[in-house]
């Protein structure tokens, strides 16, 4: 997740994304659903890929996700950031005000002898106000829906493991490792933290064997 706030839009790296190849075309929108504050009015919920969304609300979540992890030093990094950005965000939004969210971004996962188009989740946030009202309910719900629409595999990684198991997500069992320039890397650290969502067009899996992501600045998983 990193930012230079001072990029021109037109070559801003954390204004453009790269379609997939099980994405939807650029002019079907993601349809948008709405959940209920507490007051009982409805909240809606939008998706949009960071390339639609404005400075201002790059730096407002940018801000969100520090008040949110920023409890315990080096909780949230630059390259947190850009691991967070180039691909779909939902956003719950209360009177203009970015009060929950989550992205899913591209990439590509090993297992099995198999590369997997993955739509990796990041930045599942809510904040601290408005926690325990659903607005993570339903962040999740609609990332699930991406996921099975586009891609492979979902995947996450996550201390977190009961609150999603609740959305059919499962705990990798197996080892996990980083594929680099010098070959696969064990990253032992974030066995048991790494969890998948089965879409319609997931091949047959074997949670107990190694899985493999593709290398990136920061935490790799």
């Amino acid at each position: 997740m990193g930012h230079d706030d001072g990029c021109d839009d037109a070559k801003d790296p954390y204004l453009s994304s790269e379609p997939g190849r099980l994405r939807r075309s650029s002019d079907e929108a993601w349809p948008v659903r709405s959940t209920l504050d507490d007051r009982g009015s409805r909240v809606p919920l939008r998706a949009a890929q960071t390339s639609e969304l404005s400075r201002e609300e790059l730096v407002a979540l940018r801000a969100m996700f520090d008040v949110v992890w920023g409890d315990e030093e080096g909780e949230f990094s630059d390259d947190d950031w850009t691991s967070a950005i180039g691909g779909t965000h939902f956003l719950v939004e209360i009177d203009g005000v970015i009060v929950s969210h989550a992205s899913v971004v591209e990439r590509v996962l090993q297992t099995g002898g198999r590369e997997l188009l993955t739509g990796y989740v990041e930045a599942v946030a809510t904040m601290p106000q408005h926690q325990r009202r659903g607005y993570a309910t339903q962040v999740m719900q609609a990332v699930g829906s991406l996921i099975d629409d586009r891609y492979e595999l979902g995947a996450l990684g996550t201390g977190l493991s009961g609150f999603y198991e609740r959305f059919g997500w499962e705990v990798w069992r197996g080892p996990t490792s980083v594929r680099t320039e010098r070959g696969l890397v064990e990253t032992p650290d974030e066995d048991g933290l790494v969890m998948i969502r089965r879409t319609p067009t997931t091949p047959a899996l074997d949670l107990d064997t190694l899985i493999s992501c593709d290398w990136r600045p920061g935490d790799v998983w």
